[in-house]
């Protein structure tokens, strides 16, 4: 079974610009996570018959969003954090929005696993939603996931906008401290995994240099690959055993970001 993640940064653009459809060809998914799909469904034209498809977007037109497409039929779709989740990390609209109200964050669940795909927020060039990140977000996310866990192991993939560590982004000393390399949200990402969840790709590939996800647009940062690695497949102690072949896929565009993906053998 392949599983893959994108964050297609508007799914109207990557279709248009014939990427999307290239993608499935090539790739042809049994399971797809989205994430910045800056679309409702009713603004996407999209026919793909052999995926059953789920869309949650945000309030605000135009703006974050997430999506799965899966062949399997999943037993149940679960958007956004559950209430208990809310109130207990106190999860309520800042400057930017509210964030539990962005379509940040879908869970399906399948027979022997759940997938949770989730477009976590940028913390911003000023760190103006750093503390949203590392007081709540990070934290809301992992006990969301441990509570799925009490059923089933968890898959968890997105766009979880931080380096965890400077083999994951080629100029690591620079970024000390930026959005994305802060040491909180380092911080928030490692807590993953000391709950027990596996960064599969380091797993299989712990010092794998220039493997990266994600490239500014600007000074020709992809050509050169000047990148970060902030797009990834964590996967529950309980199911890591069978999560092989962790790849990351420069060669597809039409985003800032590119696919990654995993595949489950169950």
């Amino acid at each position: 079974m392949k599983l893959f993640s994108w964050n297609v940064n508007g799914i109207r653009a990557v279709i248009n610009k014939g990427e999307f459809a290239q993608f499935i060809n090539k790739y042809n998914p049994d399971i797809l996570c989205l994430q910045e799909t800056k679309a409702a469904r009713d603004q996407v034209e999209i026919d793909l018959p052999d995926y059953h498809e789920h869309f949650y977007s945000a309030a605000k037109k135009g703006y974050s969003g997430t999506a799965i497409f899966s062949k399997i039929p999943p037993l149940n779709w679960h958007d956004g954090f559950p209430q208990n989740i809310i109130e207990r990390f106190n999860l309520i609209g800042d400057k930017y929005g509210d964030p539990a109200d962005e379509g940040r964050i879908i869970a399906a669940e399948f027979d022997s696993f759940w997938v949770v795909t989730c477009y976590t927020p940028n913390s911003k060039g000023d760190l103006s939603r750093l503390g949203l990140r590392h007081e709540k977000w990070d934290k809301a996310v992992l006990a969301y996931l441990q509570e799925l866990e009490l059923s089933k192991p968890v898959l968890y993939c997105g766009d979880m906008n931080v380096a965890h560590k400077e083999i994951d982004l080629a100029n690591p000393k620079p970024n000390v401290g930026k959005h994305g390399f802060t040491d909180e949200e380092r911080e928030g990402f490692q807590n993953y995994l000391d709950a027990g969840f596996i960064d599969t790709f380091r797993a299989v590939f712990p010092e794998k240099t220039g493997a990266y996800t994600w490239w500014t647009h600007w000074a020709n940062a992809r050509a050169r690959n000047v990148g970060w690695r902030i797009d990834y497949w964590l996967a529950s102690r309980e199911i890591a055993n069978h999560v092989t072949n962790p790849q990351i896929h420069p060669e597809q565009m039409g985003s800032d970001h590119c696919p990654v993906s995993i595949e489950v053998d169950l």
